[in-house]
């Protein structure tokens, strides 16, 4: 059986004095979706932050492996060339680089190799049209003055572009109306067809889920993962909600 593409082993960390996640397991394999799911403060976004490599979360424990080696160590940008990704919850705007300048840039600094500029822009045109994003963004300043759903978009717009083998999506849908939800479930689903990409969905709504493929679902409650399962317990948890886990 082949190793799977993200491993991480009894890992703890905190911020500053506090520790926020204790003892958590889980193991992802390529082409595989996961959903990590818990009520407001459980630690989601801490779990994501910790396995992109944020300076701001230290490991006390533990251990992640990652396409087979050991990158509990590694700095953020290095596990980005490796092939992992972070959308944010709340993108930062960046006044003075266009998207398209940010794009091409993350291609580079991860292939090592000089972009096709033709070839590139007519990719770039084609994925901004599947997320109904007029072609004008790609010149604007990242993110700056744009409203939440276009930030969002411009995060799936980076993650189609971009391929890597792992993706952290960390509450993609916060905040966004129905039809934005459709436009930006649609581009995830587009990387969901890169046979060997990898997903772990951070979320505790379920509405951007209701046309992806799950293959786990994990219940994380004050720092600990709780509970594991299949696309079902997504449908558990709508009809009951985190407090039979919170005991």
């Amino acid at each position: 059986m082949s190793e799977p593409l993200l491993q991480v082993k009894d890992l703890t960390a905190r911020v500053e004095e506090t520790e926020l996640l204790h003892g958590v397991s889980l193991d992802i394999g390529a082409g595989e979706t996961h959903v990590l799911m818990g009520p407001n403060g459980a630690g989601k976004s801490t779990l994501g932050y910790t396995l992109m490599g944020s300076p701001a979360y230290k490991v006390t424990g533990g251990s992640i492996r990652f396409d087979g080696e050991d990158i509990t160590e590694l700095s953020a940008d290095k596990r980005a060339r490796m092939g992992m990704f972070l959308s944010f919850q709340t993108p930062l705007e960046v006044p003075g680089l266009s998207l398209e300048a940010f794009i091409r840039s993350a291609i580079r600094q991860k292939t090592g190799k000089p972009i096709k500029i033709f070839q590139f822009q007519k990719e770039l045109e084609a994925t901004m049209k599947l997320l109904n994003m007029d072609e004008s963004f790609a010149e604007r300043d990242l993110n700056v003055g744009l409203s939440g759903g276009e930030k969002k978009k411009a995060e799936i717009l980076q993650l189609l572009m971009l391929r890597p083998k792992f993706a952290i999506l960390d509450e993609t849908d916060s905040g966004l109306d129905v039809d934005a939800v459709r436009t930006v479930s649609a581009g995830i689903e587009e990387y969901q067809k890169k046979r060997d990409g990898a997903l772990l969905i951070i979320t505790h709504s379920t509405r951007i889920l209701e046309s992806l493929r799950v293959d786990y679902t994990h219940v994380l409650v004050k720092g600990r993962l709780v509970k594991t399962g299949g696309p079902e317990l997504v449908d558990e948890i709508n009809a009951h909600g985190f407090e039979q886990f919170e005991k």
